[in-house]
């Protein structure tokens, strides 16, 4: 069955019968008909003649750094309510935190002519930025602000020092498990928040009980142990992630080290382990899936060339501060 026979059967020009698979203007009663008639053949339009009418593939490149993530999985899944409603499909790339996976893919997807792009990326390094000059598709950065790009991010800095000036107020010898300050939202700013905070109640949170790790379990129980080992004082621990948190308890737990008695610790995420833990966990709470919804959102709006307010947007999205069992309750 070919577009010129649907014409025919529907009574139609080749031209309406364009227009319509395109969205473009037809009449209701031209419109109902050549759906009938689409619906009683089966006819279904061939996807390389549209994406040349068009110049569009309905595809949308996303771009995450690891496929198990709870606070990503959250974001995708608000991505793919939005796509998924305009019959966009998304191409899905996990990088596992490798920033030259993340180049790789960003060429990759520019090569298949992707009509927009959002990048959930934790490292932009100067190569990264000459990529995406090279584009000429949409872009949405999430989960992180880059100059010169529409961004949707989480105000880290905040959260943490809300987090950390709730710690400053029992702890006396803070410490802390955090990623590398390369990734400026989870790394530099986190920190950056926690160490504002002890300094406002004339506290400090020395160097040498600072650790970095990757977005591990595994890697934050060994970081927990090499603190404890070298400092027995230390009472509480702040974790960039509820993962890394989750790990440092493990440790704590198997040295009969009491949370939050002992050591107070602290997450990031609100992720469902952090119920699960035991003890549950204290955490910020982000707003994930409302981010991948607005970033997805705001993708649509530059293709569609809607977006009304500057050609880069930035959204700076708020935070929760979520109390658990981990930290001390205060009187």
């Amino acid at each position: 069955m070919t577009i010129n026979e649907i014409a025919k059967l529907a009574g139609v020009s080749r031209a309406t019968i364009s227009r319509y698979l395109n969205d473009g203007y037809v009449s209701q009663d031209k419109r109902d008909k050549i759906k009938q008639i689409i619906e009683e053949t089966g006819y279904t339009p061939s996807s390389y003649a549209q994406t040349l009418r068009s110049k569009k593939t309905n595809y949308i490149g996303v771009i995450i750094p690891k496929i198990d993530s709870d606070s990503i999985g959250r974001m995708v899944s608000g991505i793919t309510s939005v796509l998924s409603k305009k019959n966009y499909q998304i191409l899905l790339a996990s990088t596992n935190n490798n920033a030259s996976e993340e180049l790789k893919y960003l060429r990759l997807f520019k090569e298949n002519h992707v009509d927009g792009i959002i990048l959930l990326g934790t490292i932009f390094t100067k190569e990264h930025i000459k990529t995406l000059a090279s584009y000429q598709v949409p872009i949405v950065i999430l989960g992180q602000n880059v100059k010169g790009y529409s961004c949707i991010y989480s105000d880290d800095y905040h959260a943490a020092l809300s987090l950390g000036r709730k710690l400053s107020k029992t702890s006396t010898n803070p410490a802390m498990i955090t990623v590398t300050s390369e990734d400026v939202a989870v790394g530099l700013n986190r920190r950056k928040g926690f160490i504002d905070a002890f300094k406002e109640n004339g506290k400090t949170i020395h160097k040498k009980n600072i650790k970095e790790v990757t977005f591990s379990f595994d890697a934050a129980y060994e970081a927990c142990k090499e603190l404890i080992s070298n400092d027995k004082t230390i009472d509480a621990i702040m974790c960039a992630t509820d993962t890394i948190a989750a790990g440092a308890i493990k440790y704590l737990r198997e040295t009969n080290l009491k949370v939050p008695e002992d050591i107070e610790v602290t997450g990031f995420g609100d992720s469902k382990l952090s119920l699960v833990s035991y003890p549950s966990i204290t955490t910020v709470h982000f707003f994930y899936e409302d981010a991948g919804i607005k970033a997805a959102s705001l993708v649509l709006d530059k293709i569609n060339k809607k977006e009304k307010t500057s050609p880069n947007l930035s959204v700076q999205l708020e935070y929760n501060l979520v109390e658990r069992e981990s930290t001390k309750k205060l009187s």
